[in-house]
């Protein structure tokens, strides 16, 4: 079964996407996934909490292969480099079969 890691990310400054977006592509593809969305325009259209910057949408084929590449030593150090610049909210979601 399919597995979505979705993520709204609050940006202070953008320095480190240059570095952070082809490693962490490359790990996602590495553990089987794919961006199905990355920036989003994100729009409001209910509740309170403020609009994100951005946000990801991460499709996995399964939750171990999610997890193994959120919970990787190759994208430890990759989280760090986003914090520097970024805040992310993010869940793990089973698909549909």
């Amino acid at each position: 079964m399919a597995a979505y890691i979705v993520g709204q990310l609050r940006i202070s400054h953008r320095d480190w996407l240059a570095e952070y977006l082809p490693k962490t592509s490359a790990l996602i593809a590495a553990n089987g996934g794919r961006f199905l969305v990355q920036g989003g325009n994100p729009t409001q259209i209910e509740g309170d909490e403020a609009t994100p910057d951005a946000a990801i949408v991460l499709e996995f084929p399964d939750r171990e292969s999610a997890l193994g590449f959120w919970n990787s030593p190759e994208f430890a150090p990759l989280v760090q480099l986003r914090q520097t610049g970024s805040h992310m909210e993010a869940v793990l979601l089973d698909g549909f079969d």
